[in-house]
């Protein structure tokens, strides 16, 4: 049976591990590509723990992790989230951050990537202090030789959700993608919209 959760701050700690986990599984699809480590994520997952106005919107089949989306002010960000903002005259406070919204591919088509969504921005919205919603995709290139002959943008979907890609706004991070031998920069392009 599917059962939605949706916890804050420190008690999302108990649903690193899966979280981290399946993170690791989705974003090995294209167009990510990610070659994740276990370690890394828990390191990289600890900021959610660490604030306060964090959320992490879940779906479980029974007690196991199938589907998250997690969120955070993107004033408790790394640095490499938040530059694009701040050098583009962004007030910071003023801008809430989705994360990541993976779901294992059995549990798509159910209506579960809009209840990420609306989780995410009614939460946003309920500390009103937020003007604006983010978040970021990666940038790759059409013809990139794993690209699967079946594979459609996202794009068509957030537009219908009211986000508009921002294309000024990038932020860079690097990751090994399956096919690699080691890291290489990645560019991630920010999709914004207005909570007021």
């Amino acid at each position: 049976m599917l059962i939605k959760k949706t916890v804050h701050g420190s008690q999302i700690k108990p649903y690193l591990k899966q979280i981290g986990e399946l993170r690791i599984n989705v974003f090995r699809e294209f167009p990510y590509l990610y070659d994740g480590s276990a370690e890394y994520e828990q390191e990289y997952l600890k900021k959610y723990i660490d604030s306060d106005e964090s959320i992490a919107a879940m779906v479980l089949d029974d007690d196991q992790l199938v589907g998250v989306s997690t969120g955070i002010p993107l004033s408790d960000e790394s640095y490499d989230f938040k530059k694009p903002f701040s050098e583009n005259g962004y007030n910071l406070q003023n801008i809430y951050y989705c994360g990541e919204s993976v779901l294992l591919p059995s549990y798509r088509g159910l209506g579960l990537y809009s209840h990420f969504f609306s989780e995410r921005e009614n939460y946003a919205k309920s500390l009103d202090r937020f003007e604006l919603i983010t978040f970021c995709a990666v940038d790759r290139d059409p013809n990139h030789p794993l690209r699967p002959d079946n594979y459609t943008p996202l794009d068509p979907v957030w537009e219908k959700y009211g986000y508009r890609k921002a294309p000024q706004l990038i932020a860079r991070f690097p990751w090994k993608d399956i096919d690699e031998t080691e890291e290489t920069q990645k560019e991630l392009v920010f999709w914004t919209k207005q909570l007021t």
